[in-house]
């Protein structure tokens, strides 16, 4: 059983960074949307990737749906928006702080994008982590793309809804104090090797 963190999800603090110190048109509504989509109610956007993905959606030539793939996408709609805008947020106060002298020293902004990053290290993990958490604890939007098949799409979190429904709450219990482990250890990890020079 998978518990589902995308494996992109760590190169989406750089676009909350670009946010902050690129201009462009579009960007005050792209900040806007990456804060409103912060509580996308998971069960929509299921439904929603689940239109795409359909046989008869848009993306239906994917054969997506009812797959890991899907799952992750579904996963990664979830957490984009939670990661950029906490990024965006961790980044404007350092670019507003060092941005002129990163400018003088004729930093390009990629460097700068990856200085920022460096300076707000701690609050980026807590985006990341934030995302992470999004996803790892992730039932309506997995259920609905992934259908929780056995052996190949069940999350813990869709074994958990499902063994708690057949009434074998030791099991459900079981899962989630693994699940609830999985989530200490990474996070822990995180901040040790994140508070490290």
């Amino acid at each position: 059983m998978r518990g589902g963190l995308p494996g992109r999800i760590a190169s989406v603090p750089p676009c909350g960074a670009a946010l902050a110190i690129c201009q462009f048109p579009g960007r005050r509504l792209l900040i806007l949307l990456a804060n409103a989509f912060l509580g996308l109610p998971p069960v929509v956007v299921g439904l929603g990737l689940y239109l795409m993905l359909s046989r008869s959606g848009p993306l239906g030539e994917l054969a997506l749906l009812f797959t890991p793939g899907g799952m992750v996408l579904a996963q990664t709609v979830l957490a984009t928006p939670i990661i950029t805008a906490l990024a965006h947020r961790a980044i404007e106060a350092p670019w507003q702080e060092y941005g002129g002298a990163l400018r003088v020293d004729g930093a390009t902004r990629l460097r700068s994008i990856r200085m920022l990053l460096a300076i707000a290290q701690r609050p980026i993990i807590t985006a990341v982590l934030a995302g992470f958490g999004r996803t790892i604890s992730e039932v309506g939007a997995v259920l609905i793309v992934g259908g929780n098949i056995a052996g190949y799409t069940r999350t813990m979190t869709t074994a958990i809804a499902l063994e708690t429904s057949k009434g074998d709450l030791g099991l459900a219990l079981g899962l989630g104090f693994i699940l609830i482990g999985i989530t200490v250890a990474v996070s822990a990890a995180a901040f040790v090797l994140g508070g490290k020079e």
